[in-house]
């Protein structure tokens, strides 16, 4: 059993609307967009059983937490911890954003550039202290954690918050730390979904983050006029995948469902301005931007080796129980400690890891500044690239999902060579109904 939570930035405010910090300061209320937009997330919800309802104290989140209740006609009480309050800026709060810009420009390159060094002087009547609003915050996330976790094992649980406390939440469940508090985007009224095998500490999924197809947006902004965006695809789903056999390089492509996967990712980009495009070699990746690109024919594909599958030797073409009967307890231990697992005549995850990252380095640093990219390749190698962007190992491996045909979108705001920003992690809503990524969940 697992413990899923499904965690919602707060819907926009008054303060969001006129660019205002707001922190813990609880003047600000929702919009009528802010309300509309709300009601979509209850009716995105529709369906899943609720066990327990959390909410950040502040009115505006809690606003968000009845639009969301009374549209899914749940009488269930709202906790409200102290552990949800937003970040603490008692010197910015209230102020436009670009008055902070212009009146603590120092402070405000670090925000945005080095929140983990970035601080606040507070003077009282005992005399100045120093407060670091992101290392606070993130000791908050986890005490929340811990306390939800202790709860609700095995149950559903709605989480409505904000922006900061939400990247946090995210951050400390996920195993990176505070300097990447700028690295995730969240979106008033966006739906992020993390599966919980256990208690805090024995691991996590994020399956998805950032959803906001319900509220009209099916990908996120790009606010940076320089920034590099790549668009991240796993291939869709082949025969292999639907038995749950392990197929590594085993060169297999697509079935009729991984086809139409393909076809309805294309669907979801034909309007996005593409610049460049590469794939894995293997038939299912290539097929699949083959698929994509038909909306963009002066694209040319670019086959990149380094990006194919891991392999699994002597497992590929194995289904599970066979794998079991063949090499007693090597699977569980690559379900529970995949960084530790040598494949029999294959790969292990550094090994991964070493050609896999250089290989997207090599894709973004040739990358103009204010390009578009798709990189479509496979569940293990979506999985390198993604931890990579926060710096995370291989034991980290199965804290992110990837479903067939889902998109995942990254952007570099500052350059090739600064911190990503993870602005949506595996977008399935358009190959199939609902915030679930229903696809296969065959082996790699």
């Amino acid at each position: 059993m697992t413990t899923r939570v499904i965690l919602v930035r707060h819907g926009q405010s008054t303060y969001n609307a006129q660019k205002r910090i707001q922190g813990r300061l609880d003047e600000s209320v929702l919009t009528e967009q802010g309300k509309a937009d709300a009601r979509s997330v209850g009716k995105a919800l529709q369906g899943l059983p609720i066990d327990a309802i959390y909410s950040s104290p502040l009115q505006r989140a809690r606003q968000t937490t009845e639009e969301i209740r009374t549209t899914l006609g749940l009488s269930l009480p709202v906790n409200t911890p102290e552990t949800l309050l937003e970040v603490d800026l008692p010197l910015w709060e209230g102020k436009l954003k670009k008055e902070i810009k212009r009146e603590f420009p120092e402070e405000y390159r670090l925000w945005k550039r080095q929140p983990e060094a970035f601080k606040m002087t507070i003077s009282t009547a005992e005399g100045e202290t120093e407060h670091y609003p992101i290392a606070q915050l993130h000791a908050q996330a986890k005490q929340f954690w811990q306390d939800l976790l202790a709860k609700h094992q095995d149950q559903t649980v709605l989480v409505v918050a904000h922006n900061g406390i939400n990247r946090c939440l995210l951050s400390t469940a996920l195993g990176f730390g505070p300097e990447y508090y700028q690295s995730i985007l969240q979106s008033n009224c966006g739906i992020s979904i993390l599966n919980f095998p256990g208690a805090w500490g024995e691991g996590v999924q994020l399956e998805s983050m950032n959803l906001t197809n319900h509220v009209g947006q099916s990908l996120p902004d790009a606010y940076e006029k320089d920034r590099i965006r790549i668009l991240l695809v796993r291939h869709g789903e082949t025969q292999w995948n639907r038995d749950k056999r392990f197929q590594g390089i085993k060169d297999i492509p697509l079935n009729e469902n991984g086809k139409s996967q393909g076809r309805k990712a294309a669907e979801l980009l034909k309007d996005v301005p593409l610049d460049f495009a590469a794939s894995s070699h293997l038939l299912r990746p290539k097929e699949t931007a083959e698929l994509i690109l038909e909306h963009h024919p002066d694209i040319e594909l670019q086959l990149e080796p380094q990006l194919e599958e891991i392999s699994h030797g002597l497992w590929e073409g194995m289904l599970e129980s066979e794998i079991e009967a063949a090499y007693p307890g090597m699977l569980a231990e690559w379900q529970k400690s995949p960084e530790t697992v040598q494949m029999p005549e294959g790969e292990n995850l550094q090994q991964v890891w070493d050609r896999a990252i250089p290989a997207w380095r090599k894709i973004v640093e040739s990358a103009k500044p204010g390009s578009t990219g798709i990189v479509v390749a496979h569940d293990a190698i979506n999985k390198a690239i993604v931890c990579h962007l926060f710096n995370l190992s291989p034991e980290y491996f199965w804290n992110f999902k990837q479903g067939n045909g889902a998109v995942t979108v990254i952007d570099y705001p500052y350059g090739a060579n600064e911190k990503p920003m993870l602005k949506c992690h595996n977008i399935t809503f358009h190959l199939s109904e609902g915030i679930l990524d229903q696809t296969a969940a065959g082996a790699l």
